[in-house]
């Protein structure tokens, strides 16, 4: 059963945080030795082709730096930073993701177990006004939010003057072809500019999952709006030593078009 009136930002956020509860165990039980969600200490991937923070240090040197993960899930990367001197604070929707992390961190004797992990909504951030001197998102929170641009607008607001924010998101233009990992995935079928989200409806019409297309003007456009100016969009390219898949992602496909867009921007 599906809706005729696209969800907003209050029924994507109850839709969200239920799917990722209920998802939690499962999802790390797939993807989290990849992630390295279980590590005491974190791992920082940014997207399924394996780009490492360490090798591209996009966040610039996070050392005694105050840092927030946005849309943390169970918090692998802030874990990881503050191992590197950086003072880390990991938001996310869900209290299920969380507990992972939680669980997870119990285990470090070192700066990871000291990571506040806090249960926020993206659009509505439990912290003041130039809080932070980094800000990101490793495929959190952004792509299930109906207002993104407000989730850039808070972003900014956290962070400090000359501040840094980095995402990254399923590249837009795979919103063109199915989530299949094989030849049929491989076949353009719906509009890029159609912004319709991607929605699925229990029986009895209730939101159990959603996801929120922009194209990559869009994105550009909501960081413009809320201040930031892009210096970087990077499109990472499928690696040689990958040989795995994961949902929609693949040698196949990552080889002919790009799977991942990481958006690097900053504050005047």
């Amino acid at each position: 059963m599906t809706s005729t009136n696209p969800p907003g930002h209050g029924e994507s956020v109850h839709a969200s945080r239920a799917w990722w509860d209920a998802e939690a165990v499962d999802y790390h039980r797939e993807h989290g030795d990849f992630l390295g969600a279980h590590s005491p200490d974190g791992e920082f991937l940014w997207c399924p082709e394996g780009l490492h923070e360490g090798d591209w240090n996009l966040l610039g040197d996070v050392a005694g730096r105050d840092v927030l993960e946005i849309g943390s899930g169970s918090a692998p990367c802030a874990r990881w930073i503050a191992g590197r001197g950086a003072r880390a604070v990991a938001v996310d929707l869900s209290s299920g993701m969380l507990r992972v992390g939680a669980e997870a961190a119990g285990r470090s004797t070192g700066p990871a177990s000291r990571v506040p992990l806090i249960q926020a909504d993206a659009g509505h951030l439990p912290f003041a006004d130039s809080s932070f001197d980094v800000a990101f998102s490793a495929f959190g929170a952004i792509p299930f939010v109906a207002d993104s641009a407000g989730v850039m607008s808070e972003a900014a607001r956290v962070l400090r003057p000359g501040g840094r924010f980095v995402f990254s998101v399923n590249h837009p233009m795979r919103w063109i072809f199915r989530d299949d990992p094989g030849p049929e995935g491989l076949v353009a079928l719906f509009p890029y500019f159609d912004r319709s989200p991607y929605t699925e409806y229990d029986d009895d019409g209730q939101l159990t999952y959603v996801e929120h297309h922009r194209t990559v003007g869009d994105r550009i456009r909501e960081l413009v709006t809320a201040g930031f100016i892009l210096r970087d969009l990077i499109e990472p390219e499928w690696p040689e030593w990958l040989d795995r898949e994961w949902g929609q992602w693949s040698p196949l496909r990552g080889g002919i078009f790009p799977g991942t867009a990481i958006f690097v921007a900053t504050l005047p």
